[in-house]
């Protein structure tokens, strides 16, 4: 199946088998397709001894760990195909991930995007307040996670403003002004997990503004270390924000994704768990060996996603740690696996995009 077609199913309506079916076949794709055009690629799966005309399930291809994407230059395609080259987060003096896209990919990760954010906030665009400031998606030809991001979800404002200015200062008059012109609407707010508690919150609450965003709908991610240094918990963090403009709790989604699988995001539904599209998929492996931990079981979190085909970025060892919860039974009625992030692992680079900004700044 194309990718075109695999975009058109709704993102959580498979059961357990027919997604399997469906990820198998297009990781089996990629998996040979990166084989045959990317050379780095070609010899570890053949250092893993892999049987290309025998492949099996999913859940058993060899999968890469992220930080070879800052080693390596890893890519399927040929240099003038390149239409984006994105980066990952990262403090200074880190190497980042460098992802290479062609148009293909690039198309289906916001294709991807767009059907997975939809399902949560509808299909019709509406006005768009982006707790952060233009300034980081001033250099368009070198995406970060932070740029990239605020760009991904801007196609679903119709019209944008940005909540802080230059100097990541609150534009009080920017956004009485956007409110005042959109109150009878929904508001689509995007931003990231610690700088809106950093920027916005703690700025409304100093300021003594408090706009009344009821009826908006916020979207966040990018990571947790800073705040759970401070001691704030999910919990606290939706309460804390309807205190001082009004969002309802429900209305309130992490979600968690990286560069390295940019369109594929894993949404928080209305019960608090992180959900798997049919785009993509968590597993779970035991630190020790690798193998497959049991649901409710603590370890490394792998991700699959049937985007990339301009990199070999489909099967990914990440370095956070989490836990499967369930598949096809959550409460909130979506299909797929339902799971949690429980932090980074000991030692890892901090790679979040509120974590990197609060280390650098």
């Amino acid at each position: 199946m194309e990718i075109n077609e695999i975009l058109e199913i709704s993102p959580y309506s498979l059961s357990k088998d027919q997604k399997r079916e469906l990820l198998n076949n297009r990781l089996h794709e990629l998996t040979r397709k990166h084989y045959e055009q990317c050379l780095p690629y070609r010899r570890m799966m053949d250092a893993m001894e892999l049987d290309m005309d025998n492949l099996p399930g999913y859940e058993k291809l060899p999968f890469l760990p992220v930080r070879l994407f800052k080693e390596f230059e890893l890519r399927s395609c040929e240099k003038d195909e390149i239409v984006k080259t994105m980066t990952s987060s990262g403090t200074t003096g880190q190497q980042v991930s460098r992802i290479f896209l062609d148009r293909e990919t690039s198309s289906a990760q916001q294709k991807c995007l767009t059907k997975i954010v939809s399902h949560f906030i509808g299909t019709k665009r509406v006005p768009m307040l982006i707790l952060d400031t233009s300034a980081v998606v001033k250099n368009r030809s070198m995406f970060s996670a932070r740029g990239a991001g605020i760009l991904g979800f801007s196609m679903f404002g119709s019209k944008r403003q940005y909540a802080l200015d230059e100097n990541m200062e609150l534009d009080i008059e920017g956004m009485k002004n956007f409110l005042e012109e959109h109150k009878d609407e929904t508001i689509f707010m995007f931003g990231f997990t610690f700088m809106i508690w950093q920027y916005f919150y703690k700025k409304l609450i100093e300021t003594g503004y408090l706009p009344n965003l009821s009826k908006g709908v916020l979207i966040h991610g990018g990571g947790w270390k800073k705040l759970v240094n401070e001691k704030v918990s999910p919990i606290e963090y939706k309460k804390r924000l309807n205190e001082v403009c009004g969002i309802l709790p429900e209305n309130i989604h992490d979600y968690y994704g990286m560069v390295e699988q940019t369109g594929c995001v894993y949404m928080e539904c209305q019960c608090g768990y992180l959900h798997a599209s049919v785009f993509s998929d968590v597993l779970i492996r035991r630190p020790k060996d690798f193998s497959l931990a049991a649901v409710g079981e603590q370890g490394l979190i792998e991700v699959v996603s049937v985007l990339p085909g301009s990199y070999p970025g489909h099967v990914l060892l990440t370095e956070d740690e989490g836990m499967i919860l369930g598949e096809d039974d959550c409460p909130c009625g979506l299909k797929g696996k339902y799971f949690k992030i429980e932090g980074r692992i000991k030692n890892a680079e901090i790679r979040g995009c509120s974590d990197t900004y609060a280390t650098k700044f």
